[in-house]
């Protein structure tokens, strides 16, 4: 009887635990908290929580809280893949949440096939990301078309027929974006004067844009992130090239004018949401974004609430919190309602949405179109 008792008295504690855990949903977040666009993953955490906060306080997802468990990728595809590794062997996440950057994604993507845990990327737009596998999924619009639409607006709206080109050559992202660009303007009848490259992490680009002055281009085309981009329109500016730089979702960020200054402003890139939407969960989000941030969400921050919805809603509707289960019903996700545009994921497990045109004044994003599929 004593050993039987001291059994028990062992167990207990184990028995509360797994009864703890299994009113949990444990879903894990990879991100750059740290490193040169810390701001992209600080926005997609800011926008995961307040999603997660609302679900959890509304009672949760059939009774069960959600626990985001949050690893901070510091901005490296290596790092990407091991917050991945222990997200899934350690932490036993049912899902995953992340990353912004293609390359990134595309480093941890196949961890996350591997051991079938689905993965929704919010902002990775490079198209190969997804096919990885059947596992990994994205609620933003791809490359192909973030290009056409860039492609698009300066032929059309900004009657550009010559283009320079400036990319990144250490980034998935940058490269396939380029690529688009560069073959839709052709299409347009429009000619690429210059397509000439830099490193992530490079500061002076000068000879490059020495180059691209010497074509007097109409507009030149820059697919990085903002701490370079930033830098290079000022150099740009510097040099006196006057033409209109354009850019892709990589720019969006609240440091964009910090690091450009006067020098950014004028500019275009393509976006995923507007923050002068007058639709109204547009409206209601921003308003309970600034009274629990007090900041205004950019579009990762947006897009981290949207993934956060639409994962919960396939949890939602699972037969069983199983990796497995919440896969089958993300596949089915088709109109939902999101702050980015009404979400459909397709057969290839990219989402087909609109995407906006936003120019920068400023600290300010000033709409000037969308663009549909």
């Amino acid at each position: 009887m004593k050993k039987i008792l001291v059994t028990l008295l062992a167990v207990l504690p184990l028995l509360g635990a797994c009864t703890k855990k299994s009113n949990e949903i444990l879903i894990g977040e990879f991100g750059s908290l740290t490193g040169s666009d810390a701001t992209f993953g600080l926005s997609t955490n800011k926008g995961l929580r307040m999603a997660f906060d609302e679900i959890n306080a509304a009672g949760g997802i059939n009774g069960k809280k959600v626990k985001l468990i949050t690893v901070d990728d510091q901005g490296k595809n290596e790092e990407a893949a091991s917050a991945v590794t222990r997200l899934i062997t350690q932490d036993n996440v049912v899902a995953i949440i992340g990353e912004v950057a293609s390359s990134r994604s595309k480093a941890a993507a196949p961890i996350a096939q591997k051991y079938q845990v689905p993965m929704l990327t919010h902002a990775s737009t490079n198209p190969t990301v997804t096919q990885v596998g059947d596992y990994i999924f994205r609620i933003c619009f791809i490359d192909p078309f973030q290009g056409f639409v860039m492609a698009k607006f300066a032929n059309q709206n900004l009657k550009a027929k010559k283009a320079a080109i400036l990319r990144d050559v250490k980034s998935d992202y940058s490269v396939g974006l380029a690529d688009v660009f560069s073959e839709e303007f052709k299409k347009m009848g429009g000619e690429i004067t210059a397509d000439l490259s830099f490193q992530s992490g490079d500061i002076d680009f000068k000879a490059q844009l020495t180059q691209i002055r010497s074509k007097n281009p109409d507009v030149i085309f820059i697919p990085g992130y903002y701490t370079e981009v930033g830098l290079i329109a000022q150099q740009a500016r510097q040099l006196g090239i006057k033409s209109p730089l354009l850019g892709g979702d990589g720019w969006d960020s609240s440091k964009l004018h910090e690091i450009g200054k006067e020098a950014i402003n004028g500019n275009y890139y393509s976006n995923h949401y507007t923050t002068e939407s007058t639709d109204p969960a547009v409206v209601e989000f921003i308003k309970k974004f600034k009274e629990k941030y007090n900041e205004t969400p950019d579009a990762m921050a947006a897009l981290g609430y949207d993934a956060a919805k639409v994962l919960a809603a396939a949890i939602g509707r699972a037969k069983e919190v199983t990796p497995k289960a919440i896969r089958e019903e993300l596949a089915k996700t088709a109109d939902f309602p999101a702050v980015t545009g009404k979400i459909t994921i397709n057969a290839e497990r990219n989402a087909v949405k609109s995407a906006v045109v936003v120019q920068v004044q400023g600290p300010e994003r000033k709409f000037i179109t969308t663009i549909a599929p």
